[in-house]
């Protein structure tokens, strides 16, 4: 019990914070301080009981809405009020939607009395806190209204459970929020089963899809460490999608000439993930389970591909062997010929886990954040990072300058006073040929933008490589001083031999070539790796110069994907080929065919630069969300070569190609197929292979 004075008025109400649903406290009114006011919010429905006791005279309670939410509140508001006379104690019980509510306490004629406020608000659990008390939802059909629920978890009810049916196959999205604190999310099979789950960290929104069958289903919705919060669930069905992509988990390429088995044995678990921000759930029924996570594009809103062990204390772990560490984690084969390196958490009762492409660890007692998270402002808008995994690879490496990176395009973007984009390393001058001083947009400070912006500085975009060396050349307008290919590869080949180091050169562009370019490419198949954009005619057949990749193995053409949705802002699955219908200045589509290597995402944030049309000189330096084609999927691909390159500087070009394509996420016809190639590229899986490789000198590729 506490005293105090309260407000005096409605705008001057004193604000009460209930501890354990409930509140105490003694203050008086009197013919001077006739009306004391009290403020308090509820975040759910709940079931409401006020008392006011311990009167010495008459006074009266009554309860007033701010309806509006605006703190104005006039008599038509009183929700409910006691008025009973004398001395009597007064009371009101009611139940409460969500809102703000205002207590007015006020003496009767000319009483002074003391007063004791007693106030309770216990969210009302709709929900069956076990599978048998489920709420039953009933039975569903695809294509239907959203359905909503609101209701709380908490120490004292730490789990809700709905239960739900539905008579033919259907794609079920649930989805979680509006939390207060960290709360997950199950989708449990009709025996009460784990299907899969949803285990974000703190209040971040909890989202699952998954495609079922017909029968009887269960949502599970639980606290982590009984943190009360309220929350919103919606659930809707629709038809299973026919053109949705399908993932294959056992890839058709060994880089290791095809002679390496399955090694994945008879007791272990194997548990593959998507492009999206999954949960990992670990039951103890195998010796070894692995979790493969293979891209989270949710990771700027907060999706985390998270393994969930909240079942199990941290102290339970025998030893965490993590594999960015000097000779750690555990060299291992999942069945697909292509040895990794994973992370390893061994249990003291002997059982192990083996992981890759996982962001975070959440244990019962402690959260282990994995991936690397940059200082850089736009940083959670790079989806394109998130989708191909860079910042888990990141753990393992930034870029090296024993790695060297070539761009051949427009020039680099200066402004009036000679400057670069602020946000550039550029770490190279080649006398005017790095500039450009003719084209209406600086394509070139979009694609080197991507590839190795500035990175943890403050500022911006992180780039993909964050140290290695980049030279950039101008090739394309014609203008005077240009580059042909030949000559500007050429030169980037003499940079690179004069240090002894391999280089990766960005070719985002499409056009002739000539025989003396594509000399160049046969004479350096060790040491010079080339990746070329396929081209945006969406044609099935891929643009000159990266049709050379159907004859070097040194050569990578690029296709773009899709993020979550377009330019316009229509819903798209998250890897699928880019197809526009004709829709004005957008219209284009990926190119696909024979020779096409990777896919990477297109559409999304980097370095840019306008000119100022009336003069010489690039006016704006800003950045842009929409760098698309194939052109920006190239520089994606060019970036995560270079990260894997730094990670295993003896490998040769023709291997960075070989693991890039093997890592992939493989989508469309399992196994390598002319629209997407060998799949979405996936730099936490290419970066273990290729460190996978340093370690094993004895393995050829």
């Amino acid at each position: 019990m506490s005293s105090d004075l309260a407000g005096n008025s409605l705008d001057q109400a004193r604000s009460l914070t209930f501890t354990n649903n409930s509140y105490t406290l003694s203050d008086k009114v009197s013919l001077k301080d006739p009306i004391d006011c009290y403020q308090f919010t509820l975040e759910g429905k709940s079931s409401f009981q006020l008392d006011l006791t311990h009167l010495s005279a008459n006074a009266d309670v009554q309860l007033i809405q701010d309806a509006n939410g605006n703190g104005i509140v006039d008599q038509g508001e009183i929700i409910a009020a006691s008025n009973r006379t004398g001395k009597k104690a007064e009371s009101i019980n009611t139940t409460l939607e969500a809102g703000t509510y205002y207590i007015q306490v006020h003496s009767t004629g000319k009483a002074k009395t003391k007063y004791e406020l007693s106030v309770s608000a216990i969210p009302i659990d709709n929900a069956g806190n076990t599978l048998d008390t489920a709420w039953d939802i009933g039975e569903l059909s695809a294509n239907s209204q959203t359905i909503s629920y609101t209701d709380w978890v908490g120490k004292s009810d730490s789990y809700d459970y709905y239960k739900f049916n539905i008579n033919s196959t259907s794609d079920v999205s649930l989805s979680l929020n509006d939390l207060g604190a960290d709360a997950d999310m199950r989708l449990l099979n009709w025996q009460g089963e784990i299907l899969v789950g949803s285990a974000n960290i703190d209040n971040t929104d909890e989202f699952i899809t998954s495609s079922l069958t017909a029968g009887t289903y269960y949502i599970e919705i639980y606290s982590y460490n009984g943190n009360q919060t309220f929350y919103n669930l919606h659930l809707s069905l629709t038809s299973p999608d026919s053109t949705a992509f399908i993932q294959n988990s056992d890839q058709q390429n060994s880089i290791d000439g095809g002679n390496t088995t399955a090694t994945i044995p008879t007791n272990a678990n194997s548990n593959q993930g998507t492009l999206r921000a999954d949960t990992f759930i670990y039951t103890p029924n195998s010796t070894q389970t692995v979790f493969f996570g293979k891209g989270n594009i949710d990771f700027g809103s907060g999706g985390r591909d998270t393994l969930d062990l909240s079942a199990f204390m941290s102290t339970q772990v025998r030893s965490f062997n993590y594999a960015n560490t000097v000779n750690g984690g555990v060299i291992y084969d999942p069945g697909d010929s292509v040895a990794r390196v994973f992370d390893a958490i061994a249990f003291s009762d002997g059982k192990q886990i083996l992981f890759e492409g996982i962001d975070t660890i959440k244990f019962a007692d402690t959260v282990i954040n994995l991936s690397v998270t940059p200082n850089d402002p736009l940083f959670n808008q790079q989806w394109n990072l998130h989708m191909m995994d860079v910042q888990k690879a990141w753990r393992f490496t930034t870029g090296s300058d024993q790695v060297l990176i070539g761009i051949e395009d427009t020039g680099l973007a200066l402004d009036v006073n000679g400057h670069l984009h602020p946000d550039l390393r550029f770490t190279n001058s080649l006398s005017s040929n790095s500039f450009d001083e003719y084209s209406s947009s600086s394509h070139g400070t979009l694609v080197q933008g991507t590839i190795t912006a500035a990175s943890n500085n403050n500022i911006g975009i992180a780039g993909i490589n964050w140290n290695s060396p980049v030279m950039h050349i101008d090739v394309i307008g014609g203008n005077p001083g240009d580059y042909s290919l030949a000559e500007a590869t050429q030169t980037l080949i003499n940079w690179a031999d004069s240090q002894n180091k391999p280089l990766v050169i960005n070719l985002s562009l499409a056009g002739g070539y000539s025989a003396a370019f594509e000399e160049l490419i046969a004479k350096n198949q060790n040491d010079v790796l080339f990746v070329i954009a396929s081209g945006n005619g969406n044609q099935n057949t891929i643009s000159s110069p990266a049709d050379l990749a159907k004859k070097y193995q040194n050569v990578i053409a690029v296709g773009a994907s899709w993020g979550t949705q377009d330019y316009y802002g229509n819903a798209k699955t998250p890897g699928t080929r880019v197809d526009y219908p004709s829709q004005g200045i957008q219209w284009w589509g990926s190119n696909y065919g024979e020779g096409l290597t990777l896919v990477a995402p297109t559409e999304f944030t980097s370095t840019n630069a306008s000119r100022n049309t009336s003069e010489l000189f690039y006016n704006k330096l800003d950045y842009t969300t929409n760098f698309n084609g194939t052109s920006a999927a190239t520089a994606n691909v060019t970036g995560v070569a270079s990260l894997v390159w730094s990670a295993n500087r003896s490998l040769t070009a023709t291997q960075i190609r070989s693991i890039l394509s093997t890592t992939a996420y493989d989508l469309g016809t399992p196994g390598y197929d002319t629209v997407y190639g060998y799949g979405v590229v996936n730099t936490d899986a290419a970066v273990r292979r290729a460190i996978a490789l340093s370690r094993v000198e004895t393995t050829t590729v």
